[in-house]
């Protein structure tokens, strides 16, 4: 089977393989399932099926795991095509690479099993380059002509792959982080303006309390300092 071929499928039940080898010492390799509508879109998370959510609400789509044998690991979604619901038109096979990229996984192949006789319907060989995601196949429901799978295609580096493409509300990437200013904007602010002290009268012109001068007043004395060259004293009355 070639990429982007089409093959009818006949039978009510498959399974889809995804394998690689563990020679060379590549990633390793998540397989999950997408539940999309005509639209190309999930409706919610829970039409999303991986190995932490292994069964659709549906019954219809189930994550089977990993097994390895002889140098080989095979990851399985199972899809029973009777018990998908109407609102469903296609169902997205997708791998993920975990640490690397799929340029470095040895043997990557796809193989479409009928899931009640283990007969292979088809294999298709990927080859991967710089992608981190992998849509290895689509099944396909045509309205009263069975359905149908397609060969995969791979995603562009750096993006979050099928989940983003799709529409998966848990899987979408975060908005743009708003750039920072280099320079702070200046904000010239007024000085707050301070009450005037009312400076204190000098000594000499505080009124005493009298000290039994006989018109109540009383007399201090003003005596320059020491080492004064006029040597002289004055008294004030207060």
């Amino acid at each position: 089977m070639s990429k982007g071929a089409n093959l009818p499928v006949d039978v009510p039940s498959v399974r889809v393989e995804i394998s690689w080898s563990e020679l060379g010492g590549g990633p390793d390799v998540d397989v999950s399932a997408l539940l999309l509508t005509a639209a190309g879109k999930v409706r919610d998370d829970a039409d999303f099926v991986f190995y932490n959510q292994p069964r659709h609400a549906s019954g219809a789509v189930t994550h089977l795991g990993k097994r390895s044998a002889a140098g080989v690991t095979a990851d399985t979604v199972e899809v029973d095509l009777r018990s998908l619901e109407s609102a469903v038109a296609r169902v997205e096979l997708c791998a993920s690479a975990d640490g690397g990229t799929f340029g470095q996984v040895a043997g990557l192949t796809l193989r479409l099993i009928d899931a009640g006789s283990l007969a292979e319907l088809a294999r298709f060989e990927m080859r991967g380059e710089t992608e981190t995601a992998f849509i290895g196949g689509e099944l396909y429901l045509r309205a009263g002509s069975g359905s149908s799978v397609r060969s995969g295609r791979g995603m562009p580096p750096g993006s979050r792959g099928w989940p983003r493409t799709s529409g998966s509300a848990s899987m979408r990437s975060p908005p743009p982080r708003q750039p920072t200013p280099r320079h702070r904007p200046y904000v010239r602010r007024s000085r707050p303006r301070l009450p005037r002290l009312r400076q204190p009268p000098p000594p000499y012109q505080r009124r005493l309390p009298g000290l039994g001068s006989p018109r109540g007043r009383s007399t201090f004395r003003l005596t320059c300092a020491s080492g004064c060259p006029c040597g002289r004293s004055r008294s004030r009355s207060v």
